[in-house]
């Protein structure tokens, strides 16, 4: 049974996500390095693929056009609707859907031959859990790979500040030391990583943004007031009289034993 702390945070992810629906697939850098994302997956024509917190089903849809079969799964009803209609827009007949929680994943086990995540786990109360349950729903021989948020430890509480105003629903970005002793420690063999920015504009991001009242002039002024000295480690900057910013992304792959 969940706890009352579990159960609130639970709720938080539903009403953010599903506020962003619609305006999450909307910024531009949310389509940025999907090739990253398919060429260190390895996914081929025969693999069976779980996309997990897989919102309006951009990455799910993407690798639909390499594998069999691709399955879909995310807490927000709202999110699996819009995936729906990505899917029906493609024209792509090898997905499926599930209204459904990463902790703990309502598939058996060994059940997919690949299995992903992007930009989910910096919402999750337990990343360790939830990559206990990718590898579980994993068949041997199958990979697993996390792209998510991955920090420097000395900007790692300025960011997470800044992200909790932004969407109620962050917990805590991983550094890069806590996402590879992630990875060490989950079982996972012949274990690669890379990494890559996703450049936001930073007015675009607060359009597809629900904060608390109050907060959106707040954030404004972090990130702006940021530039040029990076403490919150994105790289803000000023060009053409926008804020753009970067998001650094870490991609983690291993393979079941």
């Amino acid at each position: 049974m969940k706890s009352r702390e579990e159960q609130q945070h639970q709720s938080n992810i539903v009403a953010q996500f599903s506020k962003q629906a619609i305006p999450f697939a909307q910024v531009p850098g949310h389509y940025d390095a999907m090739q990253v994302l398919l060429e260190m997956s390895g996914v081929v024509k025969d693999d069976e693929v779980l996309d997990v917190a897989c919102g309006p089903g951009m990455v799910a849809c993407e690798f639909a056009r390499y594998a069999r079969q691709v399955t879909g799964v995310d807490i927000t009803p709202a999110m699996i609707d819009q995936a729906q209609k990505r899917q029906r827009e493609h024209n792509q007949t090898n997905l499926e859907w599930t209204v459904g929680e990463a902790v703990p994943l309502p598939y058996e086990d060994n059940r997919f031959s690949l299995v992903i995540t992007r930009y989910s786990f910096h919402h999750l109360l337990s990343p360790e859990q939830a990559l206990a349950e990718m590898v579980r729903v994993c068949r041997p021989g199958g990979r697993v790979l996390v792209a998510d948020v991955a920090v420097a430890p000395e900007t790692s509480a300025a960011y997470d500040r800044l992200e909790i105003l932004r969407d109620p629903s962050h917990t805590h970005a991983l550094t890069r030391d806590e996402f590879a002793a992630l990875f060490r420690k989950s079982g996972l063999v012949k274990c690669r990583q890379s990494a890559y920015d996703v450049d936001i504009e930073l007015e675009a991001q607060l359009v597809a943004s629900f904060p608390n009242p109050g907060d959106e002039p707040i954030i404004r002024k972090m990130v702006t007031e940021d530039v040029g000295r990076n403490h919150l480690g994105i790289n803000a900057r000023k060009i053409d009289g926008q804020i753009l910013y970067a998001v650094p992304i870490a991609v983690f792959v291993g393979q079941k034993g």
